[in-house]
């Protein structure tokens, strides 16, 4: 089988798709895609690049590792000090909890040091720390997010038929190209030797993709304990409609950090979720160095 995969995604026969032009822009660590089907090929091109640039400046405002980004103020905030940061950032972080609560805290970008203890003030776009020594990395939530904003731009650009990724660990999937239902993806174990396990056609459709490699492993920050007896996971979260008001529902950045809390979570705790929420898919590839892994399927159907 022909594909192009990374991190447990890829895209299935990718030479199939004679009229997907594809733009790549290292960022985040990874590298952006842009696969785009529109008429006008320099202006497709111009849409990627513009949403490159954004990928950037995030990169600039989210990363822990570039001097006096907002990032980087946060951590070192002791306690009763505040820093004002992007709105961008803002958001991400107000994500970021989101998924803590959702996942009981499964899924925390202060890797237990206390997400909790900052306080988040929306009207002056502001972050306050409450208590020394907390350290946030937006790196399991911060590309889904780039790649929710990204798709966005891409759509005000007129670019609808499109597939956004990062990494290929997370997914946003816009309109099909001409003649199918949807983007046709494979979720396949991380890693040289990988095994396609299942293929999915999304659209309108954000997904996302954790795993480990041989001698990788995923903490659980809850305990500090490596995630066991799980190869890898995958999540499916439909993209929400535009809201006139209110906060961004990202589902590519949601997808992003549910699929690193899947690594962790108990199966029936992802069933459960996927129940109470319309359309969400989650996939669990379970086993040890010594028996064969078992693909568990959990939720609705990515149509």
């Amino acid at each position: 089988m022909n594909t192009t995969e990374n991190a447990g995604l890829g895209i299935e026969a990718p030479r199939e798709l004679a009229d997907v032009r594809r733009f790549s822009h290292e960022a985040m660590a990874t590298v952006f895609e842009v696969h785009a089907v529109h008429d006008d090929g320099r202006y497709a091109e111009q849409a990627a690049h513009a949403a490159f640039d954004l990928v950037d400046r995030l990169e600039r405002e989210l990363s822990r590792f570039i001097p006096n980004s907002d990032i980087c103020r946060i951590n070192a905030l002791a306690p009763g000090e505040r820093t004002r940061v992007a709105p961008t950032t803002l958001e991400c972080l107000v994500i970021a909890r989101h998924a803590f609560a959702l996942t009981n805290g499964a899924f925390d970008v202060s890797i237990g040091t206390g997400l909790e203890s900052l306080e988040l003030d929306a009207d002056a776009c502001a972050i306050a720390a409450t208590r020394r020594g907390v350290r946030i990395d937006l790196g399991g939530v911060g590309k889904g997010y780039a790649v929710d904003l990204m798709a966005e731009l891409l759509e005000e650009w007129g670019v609808e038929r499109a597939l956004v990724h990062g990494g290929f660990s997370s997914v946003l999937a816009l309109e099909p190209p001409p003649g199918r239902h949807g983007w046709p993806l494979t979720l396949s174990t991380p890693g040289a030797g990988s095994r396609v396990f299942a293929t999915v056609s999304p659209r309108q459709t954000a997904m996302g993709a954790s795993g480990v490699r041989k001698a990788d492993h995923i903490v659980d920050p809850r305990t500090g304990e490596p995630v066991r007896d799980r190869v890898a996971a995958w999540v499916a979260v439909p993209r929400p409609r535009p809201a006139a008001d209110g906060p961004r529902l990202a589902a590519a950045a949601i997808s992003d950090a549910l699929t690193t809390a899947f690594m962790m979570l108990p199966a029936d705790a992802i069933a459960e979720l996927c129940d109470r929420t319309p359309g969400m898919e989650a996939w669990i590839l379970e086993g040890t160095s010594h028996a064969e892994p078992v693909l568990r399927h959990m939720g609705g159907r990515v149509v």
